[in-house]
Parts: C-alpha cells; sequence; structure tokens
C-alpha cells in the first residue's frame, strides 16, 4: 500500500508522521501548483467549487508517482464536501487510474471508531500503537498549528519580512523532522525565541480576523498566499479555524479537547440561530466575537458558489453594521487573479488605516 492524501495547508506533515507511525508508505501529491488546479479544471465539472478540482489534481499528480491507496475524509449535510469522495473516485476511475480510496467518516460518538477505522490500514497495528500513533501526531498538529500563529502575529510588525518568511518555511521543515515529541517540543520552543528575535518596526499594526470556508483559509494555494500578502501590509492576522481545531470538530466531534464552538455558536445566534452547511455558522460567530475583540476588520474568503458561506455574506453586512466592524468578502476559483486580489487587498488595508488614524484623531480631542 502507497496511500496519498489531498493537501491542505500543512495537514501532509501530520498525516506522514501519523502513517509512519502504522508502517505504512506515503507518497504526498506535490505541492500544490499551476499544473495541480489545470489537471483538475481539466477533469472536473465546472461548476464543482474549487477544493474539489484541487483535490482531483492533487490525486493524478501522486498516482504519477506511485500512490495506489487514497484517503480522503467524509462528511455530511448541506456542504458539497461530503460528497467529494465519491465524485473524486468516480472521475479518477473514468480516466483510467486503477487505485483503492479510503473514506474516514466522523465517528458518532466515540473516538475509538476512528481509532478503528485507523487501525484497519495499519498492518499488524495493535490499539494501543494506535493510540499512541495519534497521540503523536495530535502534538505534532498542535505544534504546526502554533508555529503558523507565531507567523500570523510576528510578520505583520517585522522590519525583515523576507527574514520571518524564511524562518517559517524552515520551521515547518524543523517540524516535520522531529521524530518524538520531546524533539517537536523542544522544537517549537527555538523557533519561537528565534522569531522574537526578529526585529520590529514602530509603524501602526492592524489586527485583521479572517473567516470563510475551512480549506481556502487552511491552503494558501488556494487563497493567493492571503496571509503572507496581509502581513507584508503590517497586518497581524486571526484565523476563525486551525487544522486542529477541525481535525477536533469534525472527525473527533470535540472529544480530544475543549472546543469553543458552542461560544462561537451562541456570538452567532442573534444572526444566524441553526446550522447551514460547512462553516457558514461559524462565520458569523466569528465576526460577531472578532468585533468584540475590537478588531479593525473582516476578511472572508471561499470558494466559488460555496453554499454555506454565501448564506454568511448575506447576513455579514448586518453584522457589519451592528457590531462596527468593516468586512470585505473574496471568493476564489480558477480564474481568480493575483493582481486583482492584492488590489483588494491593499485597498481594504488602507481603508482601514485610515480609520485607525481618524478614530485616534478623534479620541485625542481633533476636528
Amino acid at each position: 500500500m502507497k496511500i496519498t492524501f489531498p493537501h491542505m495547508g500543512n495537514m501532509h506533515i501530520a498525516v506522514k508522521a501519523l502513517f509512519k507511525e502504522l508502517k505504512i508508505e506515503t507518497i504526498p501529491p506535490p505541492p500544490v501548483s499551476q499544473r495541480t488546479l489545470e489537471l483538475g479544471v481539466k477533469y472536473s465539472p465546472e461548476f464543482a467549487c474549487l477544493p474539489l478540482k484541487v483535490n482531483v489534481g492533487n490525486f493524478i499528480e501522486a498516482m504519477e508517482i506511485g500512490a495506489d491507496t487514497i484517503l480522503m475524509a467524509g462528511g455530511w449535510g448541506p456542504c458539497r464536501f461530503g460528497y467529494y469522495a465519491q465524485i473524486e473516485r468516480d472521475i479518477l476511475n473514468d480516466l483510467g487510474f486503477s487505485f483503492d480510496m479510503i473514506i474516514l467518516e466522523a465517528p458518532e460518538s466515540r473516538v475509538t471508531d476512528l481509532l478503528n477505522q485507523l487501525r484497519l490500514i495499519g498492518e499488524n497495528v495493535s490499539i494501543w500503537q494506535m493510540v499512541k500513533a495519534v497521540n503523536y501526531t495530535w502534538h505534532k498538529l498542535k505544534a504546526i498549528d502554533y508555529w503558523e500563529k507565531c507567523y500570523e502575529r510576528y510578520l505583520g510588525p517585522a522590519l525583515d519580512k523576507q527574514a520571518v518568511n524564511d524562518l517559517y518555511n524552515q520551521g515547518l521543515q524543523q517540524i516535520d523532522e522531529a521524530d518524538t515529541k520531546q524533539k517537536v517540543t523542544r522544537t517549537l520552543q527555538e523557533l519561537e525565541t528565534q522569531i522574537k528575535q526578529i526585529p520590529q518596526h514602530n509603524k501602526p499594526v492592524l489586527n485583521i480576523g479572517l473567516i470563510g470556508e475551512v480549506y481556502t483559509i487552511l491552503e494558501p494555494a488556494t487563497n493567493y498566499n492571503i496571509i503572507r500578502q496581509l502581513g507584508e501590509l503590517n497586518v497581524t492576522i486571526s484565523r476563525s479555524i486551525y487544522m486542529s481545531d477541525w481535525v477536533n470538530d469534525h472527525l473527533l466531534k470535540g472529544m480530544v479537547i475543549k472546543s469553543n464552538h458552542k461560544h462561537i455558536v451562541n456570538c452567532a445566534e442573534p444572526y444566524l440561530n441553526y446550522w447551514v452547511g460547512g462553516h457558514g455558522q461559524e462565520t458569523i460567530g466569528y465576526a460577531v466575537d472578532f468585533a468584540r475583540q475590537k478588531y479593525d476588520g473582516l476578511i472572508q474568503i471561499g470558494p466559488l458558489t460555496c453554499m454555506p458561506e454565501i448564506v454568511a455574506q448575506s447576513i455579514l453586512g448586518k453584522v457589519s453594521i451592528e457590531q462596527g466592524i468593516p468586512c470585505m468578502t473574496l471568493y476564489f476559483d480558477e480564474h481568480s487573479g493575483t493582481a486583482g486580489i492584492s488590489t483588494r487587498l491593499e485597498a481594504f488595508v488602507d481603508m482601514l488605516g485610515r480609520k485607525q488614524v481618524g478614530q485616534q484623531i478623534i479620541s485625542e480631542g481633533g476636528f
């Protein structure tokens, strides 16, 4: 068995670690590129959302270099994510690829249900070995998320942006290479010390909340590296979701760590008091939560035609007015362009900066 999986941010680091512990050979797909997208667009339905197209491209490229088994998460509800695995399997079968597909479904109530699914994939793996493997993988996943948060916090104020970008990429590689929990922890501590030592400028720094659909938030190749672009505009970012959040809430039903999901749903209730699939309700909840924390602005992102985010977008205007926080929405598909995205981001950040200056003048007794 040579197993592959779709790219979603830095998930591949944790997934590789898991399957190494399970003694399974992994063949991660190449990083998402223009060719990946072109393959997905060529063979996927025209009106399928962007993540499905990228997944198809991932799987084709992985099987071209030897993968024979695909691991994919399942789902249910109004979001089309629940259909991805079946549609992708049909597309790849029609193209003549020979492969097995394993679909990881979220457990109904017990974490052991998921562990048993994973144990069946491994070769002669006991339930205790599985628990140890998942525990190590979870530790590495949390480390990746923490390092991403450091990057989002320190890129905006940094005097040398390239130094932060280089250290971030080096850090991901070092976390990938750390083969014990102790090494992961030590590596993360050293990286945090290094990023804190990079000199910072004294210019005003804006705080923006990034909300929306999980895949486009986590995968830089589909959002045109929006976090890096904003950081280079002297912005610090807080995201509504990180990989460990998605795994905990979607695959583990919040049974591993305490989730703030209930708090976010409560924030959303005055505007959207029922689930609409995907992360539509969470988008509204985090918009309210970020506004209450006095963030300077919000950016909602998602793939074009994403139904839950379209529902959320129709409500965000009211949230923006009542909570007093500017909000911009960006949708991505294969026709999006770097120049257009960059121009909109620059204009939005400029507007927020002018608003910040105006508020400062008023607070100091100006006008």
